[in-house]
């Protein structure tokens, strides 16, 4: 009985297609941008944003995890990562349709949708002017989303003083998105990745000319499943979608830095991957 039944596992892992490898990837938008993503994995489609000058590498645990089950998709925005850096663009409606265009081309199935810190805006500016009819669903991570109550201003105003330079600045930055330790050389070479956005479009891109009530009219217009995880910092706007957004579900995650899903990746994928087969894909 015992060969048999191993004989029988082996059948059926012969009979399984083997998983596909992480590939690089290229597409090219309506206005003739060169977008690069990683694609690795088969199934089902998700599409994961990163924040702020990130680059797509930056969900290389999520990637790893679940393109065990899904097709994963990671974006580099453009004039992020390893995509082009157009002199145009950096705005919340052409990075919004920038999305659209990349679900276009990934097939006709519908996708779950995943965006972190400026990915969530990006992403909600593509509910908003595309609507949600490619989308299976909608995860949200740490940002506002135009929620009551608005992020609280800093309790110590910054000081004036002399201006630091751009790479320190990033380098603090970077550093400042983890609670807990990462290696220094993966510090360094997400550093240096950061600083390949240009100095005027990292700034566009933190003045997108909308008021909050732009991202929370997006959020409430779908009716997808919506995941918002987040730290304490918005865990006011959190109760709020919970108690008014009938398909939303939030998670406060403490203990963690901007970039949770890697300070907090076996959690943060065991959260998403529940997520995915109680409400996505079942």
């Amino acid at each position: 009985m015992r060969y048999a039944a191993l004989l029988a596992a082996l059948l059926l892992l012969l009979a399984s297609p083997p998983s596909r490898a992480a590939e690089s990837r290229y597409m090219t938008t309506s206005d003739g941008v060169k977008l690069h993503y990683i694609e690795a994995g088969r199934g089902q489609t998700m599409v994961l944003v990163p924040g702020w000058t990130m680059p797509a590498w930056i969900w290389q645990r999520q990637i790893d995890h679940f393109s065990r089950s899904y097709r994963v998709i990671a974006l580099d925005p453009r004039g992020q990562g390893d995509s082009a850096i157009p002199a145009t663009g950096y705005d919340h409606r052409r990075r919004g349709q920038d999305i659209g265009e990349l679900i276009a081309s990934l097939g006709p199935a519908p996708v779950l949708l995943v965006g972190w810190s400026l990915g969530v805006l990006d992403s909600l500016a593509y509910v908003h002017e595309s609507g949600d009819g490619r989308l299976a669903g909608l995860v949200l991570i740490d940002n506002s989303i135009g929620e009551d109550p608005p992020p609280a201003p800093p309790a110590q105003p910054m000081k004036p003083g002399p201006k630091l330079p751009r790479e320190v600045m990033m380098r603090n930055f970077v550093r400042g998105m983890f609670a807990r330790p990462q290696p220094a050389a993966w510090l360094d070479r997400l550093t240096e990745t950061c600083l390949r956005t240009p100095d005027p479009a990292a700034k566009a891109l933190l003045a997108y000319p909308v008021p909050r009530t732009y991202w929370k009219e997006a959020v409430y217009a779908t009716q997808r499943p919506v995941l918002y995880l987040v730290r304490p910092k918005f865990e006011g706007q959190a109760g709020n979608l919970a108690a008014h957004h009938k398909t939303a579900e939030t998670v406060v995650l403490r203990d963690a830095g901007h970039a949770l899903f890697v300070d907090r990746a076996e959690q943060f994928n065991d959260l998403l991957g529940g997520f995915i087969k109680r409400r996505i894909w079942h």
